[in-house]
């Protein structure tokens, strides 16, 4: 059955824990916008980067991205200073676009991104994290009625992710991040690298980084101590 947009939002309404949202959002959003690329971005706090899922892309896009991308993205620019979503027929006309240095630079030569879309996620007045869509080459453009959708789905998942960081399954340890916390969770529940992963639309090289600044805040030494540790901070 394809997805629509109510099936998401309620969806979205019973994810238990940010994986969940995420698992929901990635699992159907590239077939509900009929993208072939896409992806969310989410700001862990203030002093953690970004956590970035992304679906149809190497993960040398990340690296492009942040380093040149972002920098010449009309789009995003437009998304941050007016917290609304936007495509790229928003900012150009076909011709321009195709020729501006975002889409020369890569986005549309390298990575065959003939149509963009982004979407802002908002938490505590502004926007921590964004959502991300790309058609290649023979799609037709995001219209009017795809930045309504979006717009419905940023919302959901900004109110639903504001109400999901108010939560802390390991009320003890405050210093854990969300995406910290989620990983934390499946450790627990016996899950491998490799599952977690895969769980969370990360690579495992990810979350064997993120379970060193696990262990160093808890000053353990093995997923063992850590888990003995989490499981007497829910107590």
């Amino acid at each position: 059955m394809s997805p629509d947009l109510e099936g998401l939002i309620h969806q979205i309404g019973d994810a238990n824990n940010e994986q969940e949202l995420r698992f929901s959002y990635m699992d159907v959003a590239g077939e509900l916008f009929a993208a072939q690329h896409w992806g969310i971005s989410l700001l862990e706090n203030h002093t953690q980067p970004a956590t970035i899922d992304i679906q149809g892309l190497p993960d040398g896009f990340i690296d492009y991205y942040e380093k040149i991308g972002i920098l010449i993205d009309p789009v995003m620019e437009y998304v941050w200073k007016n917290h609304a979503p936007a495509h790229e027929q928003v900012i150009f006309t076909e011709e321009t676009w195709k020729q501006s240095q975002l889409y020369q630079s890569g986005c549309g030569k390298r990575y065959d991104h003939e149509h963009i879309m982004t979407g802002p996620i908002v938490g505590d007045g502004k926007i921590i994290g964004t959502l991300n869509f790309a058609r290649t080459r023979g799609t037709p453009p995001f219209n009017t009625q795809d930045l309504m959708r979006l717009s419905a789905i940023c919302n959901h998942i900004s109110a639903k992710l504001a109400y999901l960081r108010s939560l802390n399954p390991f009320p003890k340890l405050p210093s854990l991040t969300p995406r910290e916390l989620d990983i934390a969770e499946l450790v627990t529940s016996g899950l491998t690298n490799k599952e977690i992963a895969a769980r969370l639309w990360i690579s495992q090289n990810t979350v064997k980084q993120t379970l060193k600044r696990i262990f160093r805040k808890l000053n353990v030494s093995s997923r063992t101590e850590m888990v003995a540790k989490l499981l007497s901070s829910s107590c």
